[in-house]
């Protein structure tokens, strides 16, 4: 699944049209219709595609990193260039304007247009080192969180019920899924996983949650879409 119908199918599930996300996440309706159709044009640059997936992740309860991650392996490093179209109108509008100069000043003009888009790419997208680092580190997290020094082998037990039909994604520490979907009215679901337990409810007010046989009640008002990390010993919600 690409990276666009992972987040149209993430949208959906928790029902919200287009517009809602805009409103959410504030990013213009048509640069979210892009981006679910893989199609990062819109963007201005992998800086802001980046911002972009990483808000709309959030809204719609999917890993920021993992997708960003995801991103960065399908642009493969490189940084998104500007159209060239753009180039080629400045360079238009430079030749109106230097259509009495020499040939010699009309070199120095396109030489500038040159410069100014190089400064604007490396302004979008940062230095190149910096963008290597980042896509290194972005690699590296996954190795650091499941680092065996790191891990205590504590368990957090997580038991939920719902209230009311409502959606939930539950992660392990380590970022792994291990829900994902509705619960139903009445059911009651338990997992377990080592270290903590991170949680995104869809509508806190439609759980109850006991966390390491620790009654804690409701999470949260009726319709909050909330995230809550819980570890283990005795629960309380970071």
């Amino acid at each position: 699944m690409s990276i666009g119908e992972a987040l149209a199918e993430a949208r959906q599930r928790m029902g919200l049209t287009v517009g809602q996300l805009s409103k959410r996440t504030r990013i213009r309706e048509t640069v979210i219709e892009g981006i679910e159709r893989d199609d990062f044009s819109l963007c201005g640059g992998d800086f802001y595609a980046r911002g972009h997936l990483r808000a709309i992740s959030r809204a719609v309860g999917l890993d920021p990193d993992e997708t960003v991650r995801q991103y960065d392996a399908l642009r493969d490093g490189s940084i998104m260039q500007i159209r060239a179209a753009s180039v080629f109108k400045a360079g238009r509008s430079l030749g109106a304007r230097a259509r009495r100069a020499s040939g010699w000043t009309m070199a120095l003009a396109i030489a500038a247009v040159i410069a100014v888009i190089f400064g604007a790419v490396r302004l979008l997208g940062g230095s190149g080192d910096t963008v290597h680092e980042t896509a290194a580190q972005s690699r590296k997290a996954p190795e650091a969180r499941h680092d065996p020094a790191k891990v205590t082998g504590e368990m957090v037990v997580l038991k939920v019920t719902a209230k009311r039909s409502s959606w939930l994604n539950v992660r392990d520490g380590a970022g792994r899924q291990l829900f994902q979907g509705t619960v139903k009215k009445g059911k009651t679901s338990t997992w377990k996983a080592r270290d903590q337990v991170k949680v995104v409810f869809g509508d806190a007010g439609a759980f109850r949650l006991e966390v390491n046989g620790k009654d804690l009640g409701t999470p949260g008002k009726g319709g909050e879409m909330l995230r809550r990390t819980y570890g283990p010993g005795v629960p309380g919600p970071r």
